[in-house]
């Protein structure tokens, strides 16, 4: 996610390869920032009103500066959106993520 590089977004730390060849890349190990609970987790949280407000405002924040930058999520579900305890948002996996500008990212 070179294109939009933004405390919105999980930052990704560190990627490697376990293996000690570098020639076999049959999987990538990711180190991301930790995050507390994905949303799925909060949501069964008995949340007061204005910590509702303030994960949708977040969300809707979130959302419409993607769209800003003419990125489109495409997957995005309560899985793919992690929390810290401050009740901070991220966004995450954009695997199926595409601009209006080109096909992928």
């Amino acid at each position: 996610m070179k294109l939009v590089n933004h405390k919105i977004i999980i930052s990704l730390l560190n990627a490697f390869t376990p293996s000690l060849i570098s020639d076999d890349f049959n999987y990538i190990d990711i180190v991301i920032e930790l995050m507390n609970a994905n949303l799925c987790q909060v949501i069964q949280m008995d949340l007061d009103h204005e910590r509702i407000c303030y994960l949708v405002y977040q969300m809707l924040c979130r959302i419409k500066h993607l769209h800003s930058a003419e990125i489109i999520h495409r997957d995005l579900k309560f899985l793919n959106i992690v929390v810290r305890s401050e009740c901070t948002l991220k966004i995450l996996d954009f695997d199926l993520a595409r601009t209006s500008i080109t096909s992928f990212i």
